[in-house]
């Protein structure tokens, strides 16, 4: 293998226009020295750059996209393979990622014609060193044939576009989002670019060039810390990231990038839109124009303002108008008329008028095509006229790793979601606007529920809301996290539950309002936010709710683990689809055996009951695969069998296992009791840990080897991180609990 006489540049892993300059010319001046040492200088080919280098937008870890040019004569083509396999080998001596190849401008035309990723690298191929004349000859051939074809690539162009964005999500609002690949991203202004060369669109407007110059910062920056090529921002990149870039903190990362890749898609979009208006069929004589609402029609596809509402002091709920109707009618709302709302409309008379909430309602109740809506009009200011509140949750950063975007699509999301669920409340209007509202309070100090619900209120007063929707709207905010809280972290099967909640809620037509938004809000979180058995434990609380709200009394529900029948054989282990009962001689440690047992066939548990009658252990605890798929049925069963036994050494096991398993730095776990109001007969023990394989095992080992009795046991895990509550029986002194929280905290720490 052929060594690298050319000394190999070492590149700056800086970030910013001046970095990737200087590794660009760095890579220049060494290429073109491997070139000449490789005898391309009397060859006649040409080393061409494409991607980031023929765009000189090198990452401290980017790729090299070379093409080796021929003139395609005889024996050029076998001259320039024995001219690349030089060159090549002397780059991947250097350590770089390369993807190459070698071909002659008429092959690389006809390429081209097939593939949209060479067409498009084509359009930026830039000469490194040897025959100019060749790239000239391409690179005008490449651009002539990009605008002859256009009609045929740009659809399919669109396509995969379309795909891709659906891979990888919206940047703008993504938690930890690809910066090349999510919508908004890189390639998009590649894309960008590409439809300016059609001459389709105008090319990137200096907004959109400097969102692109800080998405370049951000990958400049995430190269430097990760040591390698990588495009994905994750959150415990973020401190180091805003370090590089001297900003103020992680959550100014986010900020940044959020309102980059906004300004990118929105252009992203008007491009689009132009590629369809010039790809459809002509028309002659006069453009219809057909009417959607008052001073509101479309034209060619798109929302645009009838000509008399175009007056020197526009009515200020025009923009809602125009709003909702584009919602309703699932169609874009034109460049020209955002920028003119923008610039013209006035702020909101308060309250508001009756038409401007209808407005506002039927652009939130309006479903998916309502999110486009909202963000075209966020970008050009009219939903901080609507809502100034907007501005400080506006790209806000979420801080549980369950969330998958940021606080202000979160809230569109779930009014969306909450749009698909207004047939099962009767106040549908305050179920979406709660929708939009009920997170309003995150950012500020304390619990955003609570701090959330008189910014609210105070919401629904300005748009003209009766005083009795008023106090609705602050309770429903106020309370929008008490029914999955309850249902994940409470004894469902104790009356003194199901009498907190109906007095919380107060009425039935609030506990259809919570349900429906506990569902709307999860489903707007993201998947791990949700599933079939927190689904059912809420709907089980809302039942018993329901009922003692019709009747006035909190009848005890039986509980599942006092409901199972005694076999004749014992122990007795069933295993449902989701659910374990075990049915054995008490002794102690059997809850902590079970548990442990469903950790080694990595089944988490989710809630445990537990009810001893007449020496015999009844047990029912609800599971779900850690990592998803199907579990070995016959296997988990065996291994139950012999652990409640005392037969099968499951704390050697789990240790075994958790020696092989790395824990990340966390924040110390904590434990919280209860009031004494918060169960019957029983005292609630919450600890707020670190989610780790064999917790549940550990600690509930803690709780039996100090003879507290757990009734009942239940499991929330938001992300990485746990809220365990364990009924203890009977009541619990002062002492006794600092005696029982030190020996849990230190199972929750032990490794």
């Amino acid at each position: 293998m052929t060594q690298p006489s050319a000394p190999v540049p070492v590149l700056s892993t800086g970030a910013g226009a001046d970095a990737r300059a200087e590794r660009s010319a760095a890579i220049d001046e060494w290429l073109s020295k491997v070139f000449s040492e490789a005898g391309g200088g009397t060859s006649g080919a040409a080393l061409v750059a494409v991607g980031g280098l023929g765009r000189r937008e090198c990452a401290p870890r980017s790729d090299l996209d070379l093409v080796l040019l021929h003139d395609g004569g005889p024996g050029a083509e076998a001259s320039a393979d024995q001219l690349g396999s030089r060159i090549w080998y002397q780059i991947w001596d250097a350590k770089f990622a390369l993807d190459h190849s070698t071909r002659s401008p008429e092959q690389a035309l006809e390429l081209a014609r097939q593939d949209l990723k060479v067409a498009l690298g084509l359009l930026d191929a830039r000469l490194v060193a040897g025959n100019g004349e060749l790239l000239t000859r391409l690179h005008g051939d490449a651009v002539a044939q990009w605008r002859r074809e256009a009609r045929r690539l740009l659809p399919a162009l669109r396509t995969l576009t379309q795909d891709r964005w659906k891979a990888h999500g919206e940047l703008a609002f993504l938690l930890e989002g690809d910066v090349k690949e999510s919508r908004g991203g890189l390639r998009d202004f590649g894309l960008l670019r590409g439809i300016g060369f059609a001459g389709v669109a105008d090319g990137p407007r200096p907004a959109v060039r400097g969102a692109h110059r800080t998405l370049l910062d951000v990958r400049d920056a995430l190269h430097a810390v990760r040591g390698r090529r990588v495009d994905r921002l994750l959150a415990q990149d973020r401190d180091e990231v805003a370090e590089l870039l001297d900003l103020g903190d992680r959550d100014e990362v986010l900020r940044r990038i959020a309102e980059a890749a906004r300004t990118i898609a929105y252009a992203s979009d008007d491009a689009w839109r132009a590629v369809e208006r010039w790809s459809a069929p002509s028309s002659r004589g006069h453009e219809e124009r057909r009417p959607l609402a008052r001073d509101v029609v479309e034209q060619r596809g798109e929302v645009v303002l009838a000509r008399a509402a175009v007056t020197p002091r526009p009515d200020p709920v025009l923009p809602l108008r125009v709003a909702a109707a584009a919602a309703r009618a699932d169609l874009p709302i034109a460049h020209a008329t955002l920028e003119w709302l923008g610039s013209f409309a006035g702020p909101m008379p308060r309250p508001w008028p009756a038409p401007a909430r209808d407005a506002l309602l039927t652009l939130l109740g309006s479903g998916r095509s309502m999110i486009s809506v909202w963000e075209a009009c966020d970008r050009y200011g009219l939903v901080v006229n609507w809502l100034p509140e907007w501005a400080r949750v506006r790209s806000l950063p979420q801080h549980n790793p369950v969330h998958l975007f940021t606080v202000d699509r979160h809230l569109v999301e779930t009014a969306r979601q909450a749009a698909r669920l207004t047939r099962d409340v009767d106040r549908p209007d305050l179920l979406v606007l709660c929708g939009l509202l009920h997170d309003i309070g995150k950012g500020l100090p304390g619990d955003h529920s609570v701090v959330g619900a008189p910014i609210a209120a105070a919401v629904a007063s300005r748009l003209g809301l009766s005083a009795a929707d008023v106090a609705q709207v602050e309770k429903v905010v106020r309370l929008h996290l008490l029914l999955p809280d309850t249902a994940t972290r409470r004894d469902l099967s104790d009356p003194q539950t199901i009498a907190t909640v109906a007095g919380a809620v107060g009425d039935a037509s609030t506990l259809a309002l919570l349900h429906a938004l506990a569902r709307a809000d999860a489903a707007a979180t993201g998947p791990a936010a949700w599933s079939d058995w927190k689904g059912r434990l809420i709907a089980e609380l809302v039942r018993h709710v329901e009922r003692a709200l019709d009747t006035g009394v909190v009848a005890a529900p039986l509980s599942p683990a006092a409901a199972l029948a005694v076999p004749e054989t014992l122990p007795s282990v069933l295993l449902d689809t989701d659910s374990v009962s075990v049915i054995a001689p008490d002794r102690r440690g059997l809850l902590a055996a079970v548990a442990g047992c469903l950790s080694l066939h990595r089944l988490d548990v989710v809630t445990a009951d537990t009810a001893t009658v007449d020496g015999l252990a009844r047990m029912v605890c609800a599971v779900q695969p850690r990592y998803g798929g199907d579990v070995d049925r016959e296997a988990v069963v065996s291994d139950l069998r012999r652990a409640v036994t005392g037969d099968l050494p499951v704390a050697e096991r789990l240790a075994a296992r958790e020696r092989s398993t790395r824990r990340s730095t966390t924040a110390p776990p904590r434990v919280v009791w209860q009031p004494p109001s918060a169960a019957t007969d029983a005292t609630v023990l919450e600890l707020r840990a670190t989610d780790t394989p064999g917790l549940l095992f550990r600690v509930a080992s803690a709780l039996e080897d100090i003879d507290a009795d757990v009734r009942s046991a239940r499991i929330s895990t938001l992300g990485g991180e746990v809220v365990d509550a364990f009924y203890l029986a009977g009541s619990w002194d002062a002492d006794a609990r600092a005696r029982v929280g030190a020996a849990v905290l230190r199972a929750a720490t032990a490794s």
